[in-house]
């Protein structure tokens, strides 16, 4: 009787934990080329528009950050997903939205390009991660 309940026992740990990891987030790591030329305006249409448009598919921002070489300038941000499938389906429905795609324009006309080169890596937590 004791090995069927400590298997009993063992067995609804890993089915705990299993669950838990399945549920686990997703992370994406987004690194955007930026050009000190219109810089401001990158981080104006970014600000008080695509953050604004993104909150609409959900999108979850975690941290934003500029980071600075002798080379070049980057825009980093961090977003948590549930999983793959609603990342993709909401970057999906946002390169759709057809108010961002007037934003892009918009900008596009008057300043230039405002994006080089893209970089997106989607991260998965590790279990002995810290936080």
């Amino acid at each position: 009787m004791k090995k069927y309940f400590l298997l009993i026992i063992l067995l609804a740990a890993f089915t705990v934990k299993a669950q838990k990891t399945q549920m686990s987030p997703i992370y994406q790591l987004r690194i955007y080329e930026i050009f000190e030329s219109n810089k401001k305006e990158f981080h104006k249409r970014f600000r008080d528009h695509a953050m604004r448009i993104m909150k609409k598919y959900n999108f979850k921002i975690i941290s934003i950050y500029e980071s600075k070489s002798d080379k070049k300038t980057e825009f980093v941000y961090f977003l948590e997903w549930p999983d793959e499938t609603t990342m993709k389906k909401a970057w999906e429905d946002f390169r759709k939205d057809q108010e961002w795609i007037e934003v892009k324009k918009e900008y596009t006309t008057k300043y230039g390009d405002v994006v080089g080169n893209i970089e997106d890596r989607v991260l998965t937590k590790l279990d002995y991660s810290p936080n």
